[in-house]
């Protein structure tokens, strides 16, 4: 071995034997296990009520649709009512999705003031769920639109099939767009806290 190893291999030994393992280790490594089984489990459970919602409201959609010999016949307030159960659905799954991951970036970002961090993500979380709520409510009807072209008729048409996913790409963009601006921005607001904090 080269001097250079011999002299990390004595450091390294020499700070072992100062260091005596903690006796609360397997406690905190079952704790661990313990906490990791619990957010499996909540997991599961939310993956299965929403199962249970999606196809609740799919079964609902389907007994509410008057029907002939020719198929179905969708009114036009049920496709609406369902694009925003699919909008607010997005917003519960989506928000804290993007919390969870949002966290740890938040804290590498804020480092020097972690309680900065935490509430930058409270603030962000109330600014996405207004967004939502404003394009929720903005894009709602309450009667059938002219150029849907049903307005007489009161049925589902491919204008309005067209509109409706509109609305569900458009919220997706305005959230992609706006946590992309989040995830450039975020390190600047940082640099600057620390820079006040120093000051």
């Amino acid at each position: 071995m080269s001097a250079l190893e011999d002299r990390l291999h004595d450091a390294l030994v020499a700070e072992g034997r100062v260091h005596i393992a903690s006796p609360d280790l397997f406690a905190r490594v079952v704790e661990g296990i313990d906490h990791d089984r619990a957010r499996r489990r909540r997991v599961r459970r939310v993956a299965a009520a929403w199962l249970v919602a999606v196809a609740g409201t799919a079964t609902a959609l389907l007994a509410l649709t008057p029907r002939d010999e020719r198929g179905l016949h969708m009114p036009w307030w049920i496709l609406e009512a369902g694009t925003n159960l699919a909008l607010l659905a997005i917003a519960l799954w989506l928000g804290p999705f993007i919390k969870r991951f949002g966290r740890a970036y938040a804290a590498d970002v804020f480092h020097d003031n972690p309680l900065t961090g935490k509430s930058y993500i409270v603030l962000t979380d109330i600014v996405y769920y207004l967004i939502f709520a404003a394009y929720i409510l903005f894009s709602l009807h309450v009667a059938p639109q002219h150029d849907w072209g049903n307005d007489i008729s009161g049925k589902v048409s491919a204008a309005q099939v067209t509109f409706e996913l509109g609305r569900l790409g458009g919220i997706l963009l305005i959230i992609g767009i706006l946590h992309g601006l989040n995830i450039v921005l975020m390190p600047l607001l940082g640099r600057v806290f620390s820079l006040n904090r120093r000051l």
